[in-house]
């Protein structure tokens, strides 16, 4: 017999699409680094100007196609929880940025690798949400996988750029963690478009001059409205059905996809520890995955 077959298969059905639109904003943000070697200018904050900009302008009209004329009222309610939530989001732009100008993509993205693991502690400590054991096995052998990446290139990349990197994922942590919060009761999506014009306000302050070519503002405009944009809507809708710790771990597919991508389309090799380190970040996250959507599905059936 099957147990409110009706509840948990909606349960079901919400927590694995929750799942893909998380897969597919981590691969959205993937590209990041690939996309930031095609330009020619190399100025973080103009970088960060355009490509929040651009991002902003997107979720604007998103915005508008979901709530139509109730628009500005859903970015009211968003009240305080959107402005935080938006405020750190708006810092991992600033960080993964002035990462990748000072450090190497392999250096970034793996020094990413840590945020599930700040995610989980701040979601346990703050919002009690429970870690289940598998996850704690799946994050001690995923941070394993990261010590083999980091043997390797730790001594690769300046210093600033790896404390940079850091930063990205202690505001990741903290945005999932407001996120998860007050989800509940509040439409956090414009927390995105507030994310982008905080972003966008601060870097054209901090930027001394724009030297964008037409090619660089095309570029930029895809990093905004699909590398940014559209990973960080998939992510904000994803959060409502997802644990702090579930978000973290699947948003690791875009610290090792990153490096890949720049190996396979610009020549960048990674090295065999990162692609073996992050094989076992990889193998990690997907068996945490399995293993408890097969859990789910024997518990929902007596």
């Amino acid at each position: 017999a099957v147990a409110n077959p009706p509840l948990s298969a909606r349960r079901s059905a919400l927590h694995t699409r929750a799942i893909l639109f998380m897969v597919v904003a981590a691969i959205c943000w993937s590209s990041g680094g690939l996309l930031v070697r095609q330009l020619s200018i190399v100025g973080a904050w103009e970088i960060v100007f355009w490509r929040s900009l651009f991002m902003t302008l997107f979720v604007v009209g998103v915005l508008v196609a979901l709530h139509g004329r109730g628009m500005p009222r859903a970015v009211r309610d968003a009240g305080v929880p959107g402005v935080v939530a938006g405020a750190f989001l708006a810092g991992t732009f600033f960080f993964f940025i002035g990462s990748l100008t000072r450090t190497t993509v392999a250096n970034t993205n793996i020094l990413m690798s840590v945020s599930p693991f700040l995610a989980a502690l701040a979601a346990r400590w703050i919002l009690k949400e429970p870690v289940p054991r598998r996850t704690w096995i799946a994050m001690i052998v995923a941070f394993a996988g990261i010590v083999v990446m980091f043997a390797q290139t730790a001594d690769a990349g300046r210093l600033t750029g790896n404390l940079l990197a850091l930063g990205v994922s202690c505001c990741f942590a903290a945005q999932v963690t407001v996120l998860r919060k007050f989800h509940a009761t509040v439409d956090m999506l414009p927390q995105v478009m507030i994310a982008g014009i905080l972003s966008a306000l601060a870097a054209g302050a901090l930027a001394p001059a724009f030297a964008a070519t037409p090619r660089d503002l095309a570029i930029l405009a895809v990093m905004g409205c699909v590398q940014l944009g559209t990973g960080c809507l998939l992510a904000t809708a994803a959060s409502k059905h997802l644990s702090a710790t579930e978000l973290g771990l699947l948003a690791l597919l875009e610290p090792i996809l990153g490096p890949i991508w720049v190996w396979v389309l610009m020549s960048e090799h990674p090295g065999a520890a990162t692609l073996a380190g992050g094989s076992i970040v990889l193998a990690a996250v997907f068996a945490n995955q399995a293993f408890g959507a097969w859990r789910g599905r024997a518990s929902a059936v007596i």
